[in-house]
């Protein structure tokens, strides 16, 4: 895996369980960590290409104990100013909640987001469920956070920018679209853009402690931010590993200033160095 961060190549890759990997990590040195862990299907999340992983627990019991010590140590490397998604689903949601709310503190929840998607099945007898729920908490009540812009749909709006709401209505990713990887839970770049340029400073470190092919990792970099994704996958660091690469050489390409180097210039604070590679 990469085991360099230069202003050039803003990011790293480790491999491993976050929850050691983490352990590695600089307290404070974070400024947003995005967590998209197993949702407790009970599926083996299958993709192209033979790219699979479990996504099977006990119980919900064996649910908690997996995902609380990963809470734990992202609440422990997050600045001050710093902040944690958490992208989960109908199935552990109001754990999960709970869990933050300990952690972290009822007093700084700041949103449950919901993200409407607009494919998946339906069954006959409940309503269609079309949304994943994330959730947005600060580390102090003093969190970095830009609202980002959404073009309004009303007549009298029409053709202006307005602030987005608690639903992101951003379509899932479909089946011929030219960012999909194979990766069985990828998620769509739009909506990674928005989360981590409303959340985390020009200059400022993102963390993806379950990275999977590394759309986070992108987002982040494409938009002047550092980097950091921990996967146990070799398959998907090897894709994200890829995907970093080729944005990287095209930013390069576009702009031979590296918006990261531009935007630690032109920030209101200097990062720590990112966690390096074993």
């Amino acid at each position: 895996m990469k085991n360099e961060c230069t202003e050039s190549a803003p990011w790293t890759l480790r491999r491993g369980d976050c929850l050691n990997v983490l352990g590695d990590v600089e307290p404070a040195s974070i400024d947003l960590v995005y967590l998209d862990p197993p949702f407790n299907s009970g599926l083996r999340r299958q993709g192209r290409k033979g790219l699979t992983f479990d996504d099977r627990f006990v119980d919900v019991a064996a649910y908690r104990e997996f995902i609380g010590p990963r809470l734990i140590q992202a609440h422990r490397v997050l600045r001050s100013t710093g902040s944690i998604l958490v992208h989960v689903d109908w199935r552990t949601s109001h754990h999960v909640r709970f869990l933050l709310d300990e952690i972290f503190g009822a007093e700084n929840f700041v949103n449950h987001l919901i993200w409407s998607y607009g494919l998946g099945g339906s069954g006959p007898r409940s309503f269609a469920r079309k949304h994943d729920d994330i959730f947005l908490y600060g580390r102090s009540p003093d969190y970095w956070f830009e609202p980002p812009l959404v073009p309004a749909k009303s007549v009298r709006l029409r053709g202006r920018m307005k602030k987005a709401t608690d639903v992101i209505d951003i379509p899932s990713i479909n089946n011929m679209a030219i960012e999909r990887t194979g990766w069985p839970t990828q998620k769509p770049i739009a909506l990674l853009n928005m989360l981590v340029t409303a959340c985390c400073p020009p200059g400022g470190t993102v963390l993806d402690p379950t990275c999977g092919s590394g759309t986070t990792l992108v987002a982040a970099i494409q938009s002047g931010r550092r980097a950091i994704g921990i996967d146990m996958s070799d398959e998907a660091l090897g894709i994200a590993q890829q995907r970093l690469e080729r944005t990287t050489s095209l930013l390069a390409i576009k702009d031979p200033m590296p918006r990261v180097a531009r935007a630690r210039r032109s920030g209101p604070q200097e990062n720590a160095p990112l966690a390096q590679s074993a």
